[in-house]
């Protein structure tokens, strides 16, 4: 669970679900086998670094544990089902996207619903909202090797690093997860936070590009 900014997460049209208040907010980041280190815990190290008492975002697998696409063996912290009672879900990518949207049980088990979520995709992670229906009539990004396969489920592929309409937002390309970072932070703490989030992990000497770029592709979703 998390406790961000409640004027931060009104302002932006966020509402929590009901009988919960607006400053109480959970974060997952869905992780499953074979995932890609640098969608998942690039992400995880941005959105941790709003440091707000009880802020929390958590890794959700599938099962305990999680072998990464190199072999990185990582313990979950959360499961599918606390990511779908969550208030904010991230969807990571992986080699085995493809068996994850193919497995229909463990499909079934992923129930979002973006009239009181935020949901987020990296890369293939923008496959499984596609084959979720989450992404009709909505044009989205990911990666180069994942574009026939979105396109193929019927969502229209952008040339970007970054799209979100509503509150649902993919993004292309293993470093765009700080884009998705950022997104979630303005939508959840707001603007200052997530500038200051993206200032801290950024290069020595690059910190005010990094974060210009940044902030220049969510603005126009927030």
């Amino acid at each position: 669970m998390a406790v961000a900014s409640r004027d931060a997460a009104a302002a932006h049209g966020y509402r929590p679900r009901d009988g919960r208040p607006v400053a109480c907010i959970g974060v997952g980041i869905l992780t499953f086998e074979g995932f890609n280190e640098l969608d998942s815990l690039i992400a995880l190290g941005i959105l941790n670094r709003v440091k707000q008492p009880g802020w929390r975002v958590s890794i959700a697998s599938p099962a305990g544990k999680v072998r990464s696409m190199n072999g990185v063996v990582m313990e979950a912290q959360a499961s599918l089902k606390d990511a779908c009672d969550a208030d904010a879900v991230l969807v990571g990518s992986g080699v085995r996207t493809r068996d994850v949207v193919a497995d229909a049980t463990l499909m079934s088990q992923l129930r979002f619903d973006t009239s009181r979520q935020l949901l987020g995709a990296q890369c293939s992670g923008t496959l499984m909202l596609a084959k979720l229906g989450l992404l009709d009539d909505v044009p989205a990004c990911t990666d180069l090797t994942t574009k026939p396969w979105v396109e193929e489920a019927g969502v229209a592929v952008l040339n970007q690093p970054f799209v979100a309409k509503g509150n649902v937002a993919t993004a292309g390309g293993c470093l765009s997860s700080q884009y998705l970072a950022a997104w979630f932070i303005a939508r959840l703490a707001g603007v200052e936070a997530a500038r200051s989030a993206i200032h801290y992990v950024a290069p020595v000497g690059e910190k005010e590009v990094y974060v210009t770029r940044a902030m220049a592709n969510i603005a126009p979703f927030l």
